[in-house]
């Protein structure tokens, strides 16, 4: 099966461990980071979506301008464009990008985020408005004809888009969620769920409930991302070395992060697994999600590249045939990846499919 390696392109450098910049839109971070991410051997880059944040369409757009072959994933909240203007805007990135743009889609990691865009739709009915949204994408992009909608949260007449997507039939769609709700809506419509590193079983017992809730109007199995923040050193010491000096950093900036309380079902899904135990399966480390409140994609896997690169495989086999690794120092880490991760997880991947007649 083929593999998709998944990077991460912003406004500007950051993370937990180095901070925000002074710069509110630096250009030259975006085009930096595009390229380096292309090198590497990644296919595909997360611009994330946040909202105190620059517009992700124009991050894609630029960054794009700067590089041929990596694609992009937009991460997209429902519910503040109306959804047959977002088709368009996505169709026309498509072309754009020359068919390398695609969507995920996230419900709002907070009430209180949501609010600063003045949203107050509670968690469940965000992602039944999202079911609606997604429907109403893909009516724009593959309808010929003018077309009605009526649903509880969005009414159009005679809607039609004169740009479909480049992409045939559409775009591809990504979801995210650790909720029942988040299951029930995105299972049946997206082609590939996104999840955040967990232990191996919890992966699997969720990928089973998700399989399970597609339904049987899907015209292709639903396929699986997994996320993990990967820590790598020369040896075995060298990288918990490493780690530990990096917690100490996280701690230390992300104090106040660390007693908020999380909302979300997938930080409460990380933050149980932390609960669990500091250290799962061969080299899955849970202290740093557990500073950031299980925040976002926080779990680490520390190792050296063979290690991490085995334990990235493990997620393969589960179903995971997108992973998505970011570093907490994003650049060189990046570079790390490129030159000492990558190759050896597709050398993994590929003898493990030429075994196993994948």
């Amino acid at each position: 099966m083929p593999l998709e390696l998944i990077g991460w392109v912003a406004h500007q450098v950051e993370s937990e461990l180095i901070g925000r910049r002074d710069v509110a839109f630096d250009i030259e971070a975006i085009n930096t980071t595009a390229r380096i991410h292309e090198e590497a051997g990644f296919d595909t880059a997360l611009v994330g979506y946040f909202s105190d944040a620059p517009d992700g369409f124009m991050v894609v757009a630029q960054a794009a301008s700067v590089t041929k072959n990596l694609r992009f994933l937009i991460a997209h909240r429902p519910g503040f464009v109306a959804p047959t203007v977002a088709a368009r805007k996505f169709a026309s990135l498509d072309h754009l990008t020359g068919g390398r743009a695609s969507v995920h889609f996230i419900a709002g990691a907070s009430a209180a985020e949501q609010a600063m865009d003045g949203d107050y739709v509670d968690h469940d009915g965000r992602y039944d408005r999202m079911g609606e949204y997604i429907d109403l994408l893909n009516l724009t992009w593959t309808q010929s004809e003018a077309f009605d909608f009526d649903g509880a949260f969005y009414r159009v007449e005679a809607a039609h888009s004169r740009i479909p997507c480049l992409q045939s039939p559409r775009i591809p769609l990504f979801g995210g969620g650790g909720s029942p709700a988040s299951i029930a809506v995105l299972a049946p419509r997206v082609d590939v769920f996104m999840l955040w590193g967990e232990p191996l079983a919890n992966c699997a017992a969720f990928m089973e409930r998700v399989r399970a809730a597609t339904g049987d109007q899907r015209t292709s199995p639903i396929s699986f991302s997994v996320s993990t923040r990967p820590i790598l050193g020369a040896t075995q010491d060298l990288a918990w070395e490493r780690a530990h000096a990096i917690l100490e950093r996280v701690r230390d900036a992300n104090r106040d992060d660390a007693v908020r309380t999380a909302e979300n079902a997938g930080s409460r899904r990380l933050l149980d697994a932390a609960q669990a135990g500091e250290l799962h399966d061969s080299c899955l480390w849970t202290p740093l999600a557990a500073a950031i409140g299980g925040h976002s994609n926080s779990m680490a896997l520390v190792g050296t590249p063979e290690t991490v690169a085995n334990a990235l495989l493990e997620y393969y086999k589960l179903g995971a045939t997108r992973l998505l690794i970011r570093g907490w120092d994003p650049l060189p880490d990046a570079q790390d990846y490129g030159r000492e991760l990558i190759p050896l997880l597709r050398e993994r991947v590929a003898e493990h499919d030429r075994l196993t007649g994948a």
